[in-house]
C-alpha cells in the first residue's frame, strides 16, 4: 500500500543523464542482493504455511516484489529508460528474471553470491498466473483470457432459461450471496447452473460469498404511515385511471395478483358488510372529502375498489360506509371505522453537518434528534454489533449507508460512541435502518467468521467451487476459514479473499503469503466497502497497486462492484461505466452484480473485454496494428 512520506530511494546514488552504465550495473547488483535479503526475512514467518517449508515459486517472486517496492525506483527507472534498456515497469511476475536480464544487458553477470532460488522467467511467470486462474475459475471462454462472474437473483432457481442464457451469453462464474435467501434457494441455484453447464457443455464455477462481520444499523421506531392514493393524471391534469385499492378482512391473506393496489386492512365486520356498489367515504389528512368505490370481492375474500381523486389517509382516517337506496343519494350505513392495521414506517433520522448522533450499545429502536431538559439530545440509532462501540476512541472516522453520511468519534462510554456528523448533503441526509456502517482501519475485535458463516459452509462445500471470505482482514481470520474447510475435507475449495477495509489493504500481503501455499486462492478488490474505508481518491490508486501484488503471486483477481450498474440496473448506457469496465480487462475476472438488464450486461461486458485482450495485457500495451 502507498505511503504518504517518501519511501527510500534504490541503493547507491541516484543516477542521472550521464550515468555510465557501469555505475548503473553496480546499483543493479546492490539491489539484487537487498531484494533477496529483505525477501528471505519476508518469507520465514510463513514457512509453516508451505509442504515441507518449501516455499513455492509464486510466494519467493511476491516476497521479491514487496522487497523491490520498498524502495523509490524512479531515478532508476528514467536513467535505465534513457539507454534505452527496460526500465522494470513490468516486473510484476518475474522479478529476479527481470533484474538479471537488466544487468546483463549492462555488460555484466548477478555475482555468484548474490544468485538465489529464482523463479520462472517473464513468460513462465504469467504461466503460473494463467494456471491458477484456470484452477479456481475454470477454463473460461476461448475469445478472452478475463473471466465474468455474475450475481444470481433468486429467480434464477425457478427460471432455468435465465440460468442457460446468462451461461450462453458470457458469464464463467455464477455467484450466489449467502446474505440473501437460504439453502434451498442457493441449493435451486446450483442446480440450474449445472444444469446449464452440462446442456452447453460451457464451463462455469460457482462462488458462494459468506455475509461475514458487516457492520449496520440497527431497526428504528415505527410511526403509522401516510398513505399518498396517486390518480394517474395525464400532462394537464385530468385524471386518465383512479387509484387501484385492495380491502382485506383483518388477518387475511394478500391475494396473489394484488400488485399495483393500495393494500389496507379493514375490520371483519366491515368487510362481510361490503356489497358491489357501496362507498367508504372519508376526509383525509388535509380535510378533504373522498371516497372508495367498492367495486368486487375476490376469490381471497377481499374488496377491489377504486379512488377517482389524490388523497392522503394516516391510522387517524375514520371510513364511513354509504349506500345508495331507491334513489340516488347514499346514505350512511352502520358506525364509521378505522383501518385496522395501518402501513407503518420508520421514523426519519435526518443528519447535518455538525448534528450529533449517538451510536448506542442498547438494543432500543433509533429515534431522530429531541429536546431535552438539558438542551438538544442527540439522534440514537443502534449497531449489529454493539460491543465494537466500547472499542473506538474519540477522532475515529464513521462513514454510513456507503459513504452518504460521515461522522467523527468525539466520545465513548458504556452507553455508546458519540458521533460529530462531518459530512452530509447540504439539506441533510436520511439515516436509515440496515446501512452500512464503517469503522475505517479500526481494530474491533471481530472474528473473521460468524455464526452464521459457519452454518452456511455446510451448503457452501456442498454446492460451491469457491467460497469468499467477506470482510477478512487478518491472516488469523484466514486460518479460522481454512480450519473449518480441513474439518469438513474441504479444503479442494478455491478461497477468495474479499479486501473490502482498510486493515484488510495493509495486510493484503500476509493474506496472499499465508494462504498460497494451501489452497486455491484468488483476491477480489470489493470497490464498494472499500472506496468507503479509502476515500474516492485513494481507491483509484490502490485498486492498481492491488493488481500489482496479485500479479506477483500469481494470484488471480476479481475486479468487482458496480461494474456497468447503470447497464444492469437500468438498460442504459453510461459512457464512465464502459471506461471502467475498459480497466477491468486487466484482472482475470470481472463481477457483474444482479439487475433486471443483466443479460445485457453480460454481452457488453464479454465484447469490452474481447476487444481489450488484443490491446492490453495487464500494464503491457500489446501494439496491434491500428487501421487509421
Amino acid at each position: 500500500m502507498s505511503q504518504d512520506s517518501a519511501p527510500p530511494a534504490a541503493p547507491a546514488s541516484s543516477p542521472s543523464a550521464e550515468t555510465s552504465r557501469e555505475s548503473l550495473r553496480r546499483q543493479l547488483i546492490e539491489l539484487h542482493a537487498e531484494v533477496i535479503a529483505q525477501a528471505a526475512q519476508r518469507l520465514e514467518p510463513f514457512r509453516a504455511c508451505y509442504p515441507g517449508g518449501a516455499y513455492s515459486a509464486s510466494a519467493r517472486n511476491l516476497a521479491h516484489y514487496l522487497a523491490l517496492r520498498r524502495f523509490d525506483l524512479r531515478p532508476l527507472q528514467d536513467a535505465l529508460a534513457e539507454i534505452g534498456i527496460s526500465s522494470l515497469g513490468r516486473c510484476e511476475a518475474h522479478v529476479l528474471p527481470t533484474l538479471n536480464q537488466v544487468i546483463g544487458l549492462l555488460g555484466g553477470a548477478v555475482p555468484a553470491d548474490t544468485v538465489a532460488d529464482i523463479p520462472p522467467g517473464p513468460q513462465a511467470g504469467q504461466a503460473l498466473l494463467a494456471e491458477h486462474t484456470r484452477r479456481i475459475f475454470g477454463a473460461g471462454a476461448a475469445r478472452r483470457y478475463t473471466r465474468i462472474m455474475v450475481t444470481l437473483p433468486a429467480e434464477g432457481a425457478e427460471d432455468y432459461a435465465l440460468i442457460r442464457e446468462l451461461l450462453a451469453g458470457g458469464m464463467n462464474c455464477a455467484r450466489i450471496n449467502c446474505a440473501h435467501d437460504g439453502p434451498e434457494v442457493w441449493e435451486r441455484l446450483a442446480r440450474n447452473v449445472r444444469r446449464a453447464q452440462a446442456e452447453t457443455g460451457i464451463e462455469c464455477r460457482i462462488l458462494m460469498d459468506l455475509t461475514g462481520t458487516k457492520l449496520r444499523t440497527d431497526p428504528v421506531e415505527q410511526i403509522p404511515a401516510v398513505v399518498h392514493l396517486r390518480t394517474r393524471r395525464d400532462r394537464y391534469g385530468r385524471t386518465l385511471a383512479p387509484a387501484a385499492v385492495l380491502l382485506c378482512a383483518d388477518g387475511s391473506g394478500i391475494p396473489a395478483d394484488a400488485a399495483g393496489h393500495y393494500r389496507f386492512s379493514i375490520a371483519t365486520d366491515l368487510c362481510d358488510a361490503l356489497r358491489d356498489g357501496d362507498r367508504l367515504s372519508f376526509r383525509d389528512t388535509r380535510g378533504k372529502p373522498r371516497a372508495i368505490n367498492v367495486l368486487a370481492r375476490d376469490e381471497a375474500g377481499c374488496w377491489r375498489g377504486e379512488c377517482w381523486d389524490n388523497a392522503y389517509l394516516s391510522d387517524e382516517t375514520v371510513l364511513q360506509l354509504e349506500r345508495t337506496g331507491d334513489g340516488l343519494d347514499y346514505r350512511h350505513i352502520g358506525e364509521p371505522h378505522r383501518f385496522t392495521r395501518h402501513p407503518s414506517e420508520d421514523v426519519e433520522i435526518r443528519l447535518r453537518r455538525d448534528d450529533r448522533l449517538l451510536l448506542s450499545t442498547a438494543s432500543a429502536p433509533g429515534r431522530p434528534a429531541a429536546s431535552g431538559a438539558r438542551g438538544p439530545e442527540p439522534a440514537v440509532i443502534g449497531c449489529s454489533h454493539p460491543h465494537v462501540l466500547t472499542r473506538l476512541a474519540p477522532g475515529q472516522p464513521v462513514w454510513f449507508d456507503d459513504g452518504k453520511i460521515g461522522g467523527v468519534v468525539e466520545a465513548v462510554d458504556a452507553g455508546g460512541a458519540l458521533v460529530r456528523i462531518t459530512h452530509a448533503r447540504p439539506t441533510g441526509a436520511r439515516l436509515r435502518a440496515d446501512k452500512g456502517i464503517n469503522f475505517p482501519g479500526a481494530d474491533l475485535g471481530l472474528s473473521g467468521l460468524t455464526a452464521e458463516d459457519r452454518a452456511c459452509l455446510d451448503s457452501v462445500c456442498r454446492i460451491a467451487d469457491m467460497v469468499g471470505f467477506s470482510f477478512v482482514e487478518t491472516l488469523d481470520d484466514m486460518e479460522e476459514l481454512i480450519g473449518e474447510l480441513t474439518r469438513r475435507g474441504a479444503l479442494q475449495l478455491g478461497i477468495i479473499a474479499k479486501i473490502e477495509t482498510r486493515r484488510a489493504v495493509m495486510n493484503l500481503p500476509e493474506l496472499i503469503l499465508g494462504a498460497i501455499g494451501r489452497c486455491p486462492f484468488g483476491v477480489m478488490i470489493a470497490r464498494g466497502d472499500l472506496a468507503v474505508e479509502l476515500g474516492g481518491e485513494r481507491m483509484s490508486e490502490i485498486q492498481e497497486e492491488i493488481l500489482w501484488l496479485c500479479e506477483a503471486a500469481h494470484t488471480p483477481a476479481i475486479w468487482a462492484t458496480q461494474v456497468l450498474e447503470t447497464l444492469t440496473q437500468k438498460g442504459a448506457m453510461n459512457r464512465a461505466e464502459f471506461t471502467d469496465a475498459a480497466m477491468s480487462a486487466r484482472a482475470e475476472c470481472v463481477m457483474l452484480n444482479k439487475g433486471l438488464y443483466v443479460l445485457q450486461s453480460v454481452h457488453a461486458l464479454d465484447d469490452i473485454l474481447a476487444r481489450l485482450q488484443q490491446h492490453q495485457y495487464k500494464k503491457f500495451s500489446r501494439y496491434r496494428a491500428l487501421h487509421w
